[in-house]
């Protein structure tokens, strides 16, 4: 599972100036709700999502991905919005969207074959995360020389793994477990976090979204580098859609059509979770 703790589906970015905005009952009709194959309800944005998995979904409706569904449920005319709740783990899909209980998961790595994911609302990566001002102020990539001698946290089986691997910088690694269950323990990125800052380790490498949102909550001055600079062909950037049925091909493009209208507003929300935005050249998005 390639992002890691609870975010394996987490993993482009539709540049796009915001236009006029249609009015929701324009998506709605144009949903195609009702046709031949398509079980989508008019009604109600029905999700598919974690109750536990901060920044991205919680039953106390804080994560980034619950509020995403209150703006895709009022523009796509929906009037309100439902959640099948169910843990990140093997079966998620088949439990939830697969079983025709919900018409969304929120955020879902493009290319996965087990949905039929829409275009992508955002693009993100692993990053490197160190104190700043620190003895590795400047380093972008996990072969500099100054990493050779640190202690770096990374979670068991993620692509960092790898590239830390064939630099030669696990045999000092402190590695996180991959499966946690986040009801009853923290998330390993803010457990890393917080290792970081207590000198357990020096540095840690940690998927995107979940290390912005920590880092941000932790108050700490800290460097957040995205690893965009790697060699070796360790998939380190993902770009982020929403998943639905492969079967509901309108509601996808309903979906498409709110997300090119919404991408500054996507943006705005992602940006204030903290969450590193990269456009198609790898330059950050910072508003």
């Amino acid at each position: 599972m390639g992002l890691g703790v609870n975010a394996t589906r987490r993993i482009a970015l539709i540049i796009a100036c915001l236009v006029v905005l249609a009015p929701p009952q324009a998506y709605a009709q144009s949903a195609g709700l009702g046709a031949a194959g398509e079980l989508v309800d008019p009604e109600r944005l029905r999700v598919c999502a974690d109750p536990s998995n901060m920044p991205f979904s919680d039953e106390s409706g804080e994560g980034f991905e619950d509020k995403l569904a209150k703006m895709v449920a009022e523009g796509t005319g929906r009037k309100s919005v439902s959640y099948t709740w169910f843990p990140s783990i093997t079966g998620f899909v088949r439990n939830t969207l697969g079983a025709n209980r919900c018409d969304i998961i929120m955020g879902y790595a493009q290319g996965d074959e087990l949905v039929q994911n829409t275009n992508a609302y955002y693009r993100s990566s692993y990053v490197l995360v160190y104190k700043k001002d620190g003895p590795l102020s400047g380093v972008e990539t996990l072969t500099d020389p100054r990493l050779a001698d640190k202690r770096i946290g990374v979670v068991e089986g993620t692509p960092p793994s790898a590239s830390m691997a064939s630099a030669q910088l696990l045999r000092k690694a402190k590695v996180y477990p991959l499966m946690v269950d986040t009801r009853v323990a923290p998330s390993m990125a803010e457990i890393m976090i917080r290792d970081m800052l207590a000198g357990v380790i020096d540095a840690a490498v940690i998927w995107g979204p979940m290390a912005g949102y920590y880092a941000k909550k932790s108050g700490a001055d800290l460097a957040l580098v995205p690893l965009i600079k790697e060699k070796g062909g360790q998939r380190m950037i993902y770009r982020i859609t929403m998943g639905v049925r492969p079967s509901d091909q309108q509601w996808k493009r309903t979906l498409n059509t709110f997300i090119r209208d919404h991408q500054a507003d996507i943006n705005k929300l992602l940006l204030e979770y903290g969450v590193p935005l990269l456009d198609e050249h790898d330059q950050a998005i910072t508003q």
